[in-house]
């Protein structure tokens, strides 16, 4: 899998026996720069693999961008500084279509984002309050509780290289309506994550992702919730739990927020009306 996964020595040590040496797969994590038109923006711990995505996703999330027209394209290029320089494929510029506005300096991180923390930067609360230009509040989308309780295992076994490495977070599109996974990435960073599925849609065309919900393997924090918004994504549902803050923004945002989604059961923070549970049949009681 190439500089996904990075292969290392190690001793697997086990009580009452001698360390046994053997080789390990590693999940990689490399810094990625995104500029926009060779401004720096921000650098990000990621995961090597859909870079383009993960940019696309970012403006996304970041609210530069919301269509896949205001994106014309993306490479990879050397680091700062002179020429000639090898390029490790750790800087991608990003071109916007002709008219759209470019991020504003002042949205620059002034520090890197880490592989857990996508909001690292960010002067305060207020600042990531993006406003979105599509509202999840009016989406019709239900979806039946069984179809709930189903999507981390349908997710976990879409996760080939956590499969060798153990050590990487995903995300999963999955259709409301039919249950047909739309995509699936794999980062070290579960922001990063999010941001190459929303990538993903962009980029196919498919924002705002209405109907659509975001599994999320680990748990829920304000950026994800933060993020799905700015995507238009109507259902966010992740195995551990929310945050306060990420409570507080669905509810705003009309966003409907599941957490601990394991075995049979989950809990609904935020509009539990999108979670479909079939009346049983029979006389009504007295």
């Amino acid at each position: 899998m190439g500089r996904i996964t990075v292969r290392r020595a190690v001793e697997k040590v086990t009580v009452g026996s001698d360390p046994v040496r053997r080789i390990d797969s590693l999940a990689a994590e490399e810094p990625l720069e995104i500029r926009v038109a060779g401004a720096p923006l921000a650098v990000t711990m990621r995961t090597p693999g859909h870079d383009v995505e993960l940019a696309a996703g970012f403006l996304v999330s970041e609210g530069v961008i919301g269509a896949a027209a205001e994106f014309r394209s993306a490479i990879h290029c050397g680091g700062p500084g002179a020429g000639g320089e090898i390029n490790e494929y750790n800087v991608l510029d990003v071109a916007l279509a002709p008219g759209v506005r470019p991020p504003s300096p002042d949205a620059a991180r002034n520090f890197y984002t880490t592989s857990s923390c996508g909001l690292c930067g960010k002067a305060s609360i207020d600042a990531v309050r993006t406003v979105s230009r599509f509202d999840v509040r009016e989406d019709p989308v239900t979806v039946a509780p069984e179809r709930i309780v189903a999507l981390p295992d349908r997710l976990r076994a879409g996760q080939a290289v956590f499969d060798k490495t153990g050590g990487l977070h995903a995300a999963g599109l999955f259709d409301g309506a039919s249950g047909e996974l739309l995509v699936l990435r794999e980062d070290v960073g579960r922001h990063n994550a999010v941001d190459k599925v929303i990538g993903w849609a962009l980029l196919q065309e498919r924002l705002p992702l209405r109907g659509a919900v975001l599994q999320v393997s680990g748990r829920a924090s304000f950026e994800l919730v933060q993020k799905a918004v700015m995507a238009g994504i109507p259902v966010l549902s992740a195995v551990s739990a929310p945050s306060s803050l990420a409570a507080e923004l669905a509810d705003e945002a009309g966003l409907t927020l599941l957490g601990f989604v394991r075995g049979d059961h989950f809990n609904a923070y935020s509009r539990a009306d999108r979670v479909r549970v079939a009346v049983p049949e029979g006389p009504s009681p007295v």
